[in-house]
């Protein structure tokens, strides 16, 4: 007859190198997560690209689409759309904008419209020298 051993030990759930489920003994390992927040502006540039690219892929027919199924105006989606127009180089640095940590973000979005009334991507590159230097924020490339 049985004696009722019972064996106790942690496991969770992992992937393998080929992405199958497999079972790891210990406690799953939480990442580090890194403090601040991802400033709203770049949140909104990613959402353009991602946005252009459901057009552009037929996905979605066209902004008035988008601005329905997001239950925005199509105005919003416009302003939105509008970073996508930005050099490829200052969309970028947009994109990699630090973690914000406190306080406010440093940029917006209406900070950067001005940016996008002209298609000249020289003109952008040097507002956005300025944008960038009259508020003091910081990015991790520099547009030359």
């Amino acid at each position: 007859m049985s004696d009722g051993l019972t064996l106790t030990f942690t496991v969770h759930r992992a992937r393998n190198r080929k992405g199958g489920v497999v079972l790891r003994e210990g406690v799953a390992p939480v990442p580090e997560a890194r403090p601040g927040r991802v400033p709203r502006v770049a949140r909104l540039a990613a959402l353009a690209v991602r946005f252009e690219g459901l057009v552009r892929s037929g996905a979605v027919r066209d902004y008035a689409e988008l601005a329905r199924l997001g239950h925005v105006t199509r105005a919003r989606v416009t302003q939105i759309m509008n970073l996508a127009v930005l050099a490829p180089d200052v969309l970028e640095e947009i994109l990699h904008l630090p973690l914000v940590t406190r306080g406010r973000d440093p940029l917006n979005e209406r900070d950067l419209r001005s940016l996008s009334t002209t298609l000249n991507w020289a003109v952008q590159r040097t507002r956005w020298r300025a944008l960038v230097d009259q508020t003091g924020a910081e990015t991790t490339f520099h547009v030359p």
